[in-house]
């Protein structure tokens, strides 16, 4: 009788668990697949953590998470399971960028895949959340620099897992600036897998053949606290350690400098948290998802480490002002791109309840000076700022800072020493927009041994559009031997300058242009004029090709003149506004938001058109 009474019970258990599975899954409106490369890192282990917290906040999203154990052919297993669970989203840390690229490609193809950490080759995904690990071991080497002065020293490097995006990229970064100190030495270089135990026993080695090393630079904390454990006490001496990653953790990175083990470090965020919020806007239907978010390395120290820690768990929305006032420094109105792009920032600021001051500077960056030194005058809260050029911002870029103003980027970015003096830039990968340009330039003239002859018309000299298409486009032209750029010349963005730069062009190369090439819109429906009155026909006997994907651009790819353009979002509004107000909520905004972007042919611009406008 007892052990009937026993199996009733067991049996009765069993129900109650099977029916309270089957009540967890009816009531799991979206189910998220997590696919890890390894968690033999903490870093790692923390991403699965943010993610466990993040997704605490929706009651009705479950996350499925693998492990591939640092095995490309057991994560591209771990994928094809999460798809057979009916997966809604994919979220996916890689093992190896170039082994699981196609099965992201394939994957995208059914439902939307957000890349964590290591970035996916080519532009089939949804969203890439990640730090910038050439600006952090860019920041890494000015820290160095700084450690050790004019004196110098010699230092030892401690990489990660060979052949990993973030360890070349780090240390590159950290090269190149160390090099500007002739008295620094890199002695010895070793390689530890992200882990504590390996850097801890090649310390051992290392220190036996190098007694007076000055300086341990390791791509990790946990590399890096592995370094400080085997060198025995005696022999530490003034020995600085560095490292990557920030975690509050125990023995993570800022305990590590609050202790004074680490003379400092860098945070290098998870994504785990963004990944799940991006990931619930995606699966609701937001339409403004941008492409990437680069996120944000915070340099840590010893005398700013609790600073940072109350800024990050302060609670959020406590400083949140009744009035927000953005001031926008606008470069002028040279083109419809420009146009759509003020409606966009001034519709946004009525959504958002957002003060909007847009002050036009006329292409003029003497102009756009005088304008930002305006705004720190009036005390806005933020500037927003549409670079004329790249070069020249320094001095009044610190005088914001002084004011304590943070300055968001909008569409061009700068380039200054010190890139901590602007909070966060948004707007499209220039780089990338030339590539696709000229990758459709080559697939459309396929084998043709046949030379072909490009004129490209470039935007405004020193302007960051300008220099970064043509980066990119040049870049997808280097392994080719048959496309020539026959004429380069500037023609500002502007229709007009296109129309009379073309014209002369054509005259000076009479019958041997095969390809226009230009940085936007309105300069190539300019060269399609110059062309036309010139007697040819544009988009058959000259092919031409833009960035922008403006409506005028639309309808010229519809008649048949323009070929192939490719989408510059001007729609940067909302997400100005979203910055500017979390700014203000004391959340941590990424340091770049890159745009999502497509491509327009001749054949899907008229839906296009219709779909869109």
């Amino acid at each position: 009788m007892k052990k009937f009474i026993v199996f009733i019970l067991i049996i009765s258990i069993f129900l109650v668990l099977i029916n309270n599975e089957s009540k967890e899954d009816e009531g799991t409106k979206y189910l998220i697949g997590m696919s890890q490369a390894n968690l033999s890192e903490p870093w790692r282990i923390m991403m699965n953590e943010d993610i466990k917290e993040a997704v605490k906040k929706y009651r009705d999203v479950k996350v499925i998470f693998t492990d591939a154990g640092q095995s490309s052919k057991k994560q591209i297993n771990d994928v094809d399971k999460l798809l057979d669970y009916g997966i809604d989203i994919l979220i996916i840390s890689m093992n190896n960028s170039e082994d699981l690229t196609p099965i992201v490609e394939n994957v995208y193809k059914k439902i939307p895949v957000i890349v964590l950490d290591r970035h996916v080759k080519g532009y089939d995904y949804t969203l890439f959340i990640g730090p910038d690990n050439k600006f952090i071991g860019e920041e890494t080497g000015k820290f160095i620099v700084d450690i050790l002065g004019d004196k110098g020293g010699d230092i030892v490097e401690i990489q990660g897992l060979l052949g990993s995006p973030p360890v070349s990229d780090r240390s590159k970064g950290m090269r190149s600036e160390i090099k500007k100190n002739k008295n620094i030495n890199i002695i010895e270089t070793v390689v530890a897998d992200w882990q504590k135990d390996k850097a801890e026993d090649k310390m051992r080695e290392i220190i036996k053949k190098h007694p007076s090393i000055d300086l341990v630079c390791a791509q990790s904390d946990a590399m890096a606290f592995g370094a400080y454990k085997g060198i025995e006490e005696n022999k530490l001496g003034n020995i600085h350690f560095l490292g990557v990653d920030g975690l509050a953790n125990y023995n993570g990175g800022l305990s590590l400098v609050e202790e004074g083990i680490l003379k400092g470090t860098f945070t290098c965020p998870t994504g785990g948290k963004e990944a799940i919020e991006y990931a619930m806007e995606i699966l609701q239907g937001k339409k403004t998802i941008p492409k990437k978010i680069i996120l944000r390395a915070n340099k840590i120290i010893r005398d700013n480490v609790g600073e940072y820690l109350n800024k990050k768990y302060k609670k959020e929305g406590n400083e949140v002002r009744a009035s927000i006032l953005l001031g926008f420094a606008q470069t002028g109105m040279e083109s419809s791109w420009r146009d759509a792009n003020v409606k966009s920032i001034e519709k946004a600021a009525v959504d958002y309840g957002i003060d909007l001051d847009m002050v036009y500077s006329d292409n003029s960056q003497e102009k756009q000076i005088r304008i930002v030194r305006e705004f720190i005058r009036k005390k806005v809260d933020v500037i927003g700022l549409s670079p004329v050029v790249e070069r020249g911002w320094e001095e009044v870029f610190k005088e914001a800072k002084e004011a304590n103003i943070p300055i968001i980027l909008c569409d061009r970015k700068v380039t200054i020493d010190d890139n901590n003096l602007w909070t966060s830039f948004i707007g499209s990968d220039f780089i990338e927009e030339g590539k696709r340009a000229g990758r459709w330039m080559i697939d459309y003239f396929g084998n043709s041994k046949d030379v072909i002859n490009i004129v490209e018309l470039k935007g405004t000299r020193g302007a960051n559009p300008a220099i970064e298409r043509k980066i990119g486009f040049e870049e997808v032209l280097r392994d080719t031997s048959n496309f020539k750029i026959i004429k380069s010349e500037y023609a500002n963005f502007r229709m007009d300058m296109g129309k009379s730069v073309m014209k002369n062009i054509l005259n000076q190369e009479k019958g041997k242009i095969d390809v226009v090439y230009a940085h936007n819109d309105d300069m190539a429906l300019g060269a399609i004029t110059a062309i036309e009155d010139y007697g040819l026909e544009p988009g058959k006997d000259i092919i031409v090709i833009s960035i922008d994907g403006t409506v005028p651009a639309l309808k010229a790819l519809a008649a048949g003149k323009l070929n192939f353009a490719v989408e510059c979002n001007p729609v940067l509004g909302p997400q100005i506004m979203e910055v500017t107000k979390d700014l203000f909520e004391n959340k941590e905004v990424p340091k770049q938001i890159i745009t999502e972007e497509e491509v327009f042919t001749q054949e899907n611009a008229k839906k296009e058109l219709l779909t869109k406008y």
